[in-house]
């Protein structure tokens, strides 16, 4: 069997799969539909629980990290979210507070050798990130080469403590149906501990269609993080009703409390 009749085959069972689960998803419609009643009521407290407080600007400077840290001491968010080379601050600011460390890694392309992303993701952990967020290689996945997407995500895992939480970053604005489908297959193959929607940085953004479509892939184990242009508490709610169980938000002082956000 050749390559082209290989992703054919998966792609068949992968859609067939779906197709299933779809139908498994009408018959509890209603069921998620009462539940969607009562996570409208969440706190704010308990709405911060999921989400990763982030701030992954090139522009970025020290005293917007401070404030990040700070926020996130003040609101009780899940984790603080940046790019590699702010760990080690991060890490010092937060000792002892609870918050968990997340480190996005190839970010924002992806596209970088996979040895690099497995460098990085080993630094990153030593200066103490407990999460990574790593970018999929969406070239090689646009190209068919399943077989290079799954290796990279296999090399990051290789790279992660026992401890450490693997977020694959699929780039849902960039894929089209088929492709998202065989991004969250590769990803839960490759043992990653959750698929996220999006950087941010290529257009697009978490929206609920996705969410449940990931859901619907990866199964209830899996995590789903929905992430890119998350401004409000009821878009927030609406992304955890469809399945997500953790949020990136630049936002997220905004979204918690339910204010209109003016970031970009």
């Amino acid at each position: 069997m050749d390559q082209n009749e290989l992703i054919d085959k998966i792609t068949k069972e992968v859609m067939s799969r779906l197709n299933e689960k779809m139908k498994t998803h009408d018959l509890h419609k209603q069921q998620n539909a009462d539940t969607s009643h009562s996570k409208l009521l969440m706190s704010p407290a308990e709405l911060a629980e999921y989400i990763d407080h982030t701030l992954l600007k090139p522009e970025a400077v020290k005293s917007q990290f401070e404030k990040l840290c700070d926020e996130a001491v003040k609101y009780k968010f899940k984790s603080v979210c940046v790019n590699s080379g702010w760990v080690p601050f991060v890490t010092k600011r937060l000792r002892g507070s609870g918050i968990k460390i997340c480190s996005v890694i190839g970010f924002p392309l992806g596209e970088m050798d996979t040895r690099s992303k497995a460098f990085e993701a080993r630094n990153a952990i030593s200066s103490g990130a407990d999460e990574l967020d790593m970018v999929i290689n969406v070239g090689a996945l646009k190209s068919k080469d399943l077989k290079l997407v799954e290796e990279d995500i296999k090399a990051i895992k290789r790279a992660c403590r026992s401890t450490t939480i693997l977020k694959v970053i699929i780039e849902t604005g960039l894929l089209t149906e088929e492709e998202k489908i065989l991004a969250c297959e590769i990803s839960k193959k490759a043992d990653a501990d959750f698929v996220k929607t999006c950087t941010g940085f290529s257009g697009g953004g978490a929206t609920v269609p996705d969410i449940i479509l990931m859901r619907r892939i990866v199964g209830p184990k899996m995590g789903v993080k929905a992430s890119g242009g998350i401004k409000s508490y009821d878009q927030a709610i609406a992304l955890i009703n469809a399945g997500a169980n953790r949020l990136g938000c630049g936002a997220s002082v905004a979204v918690i409390t339910g204010a209109v956000s003016t970031e970009n």
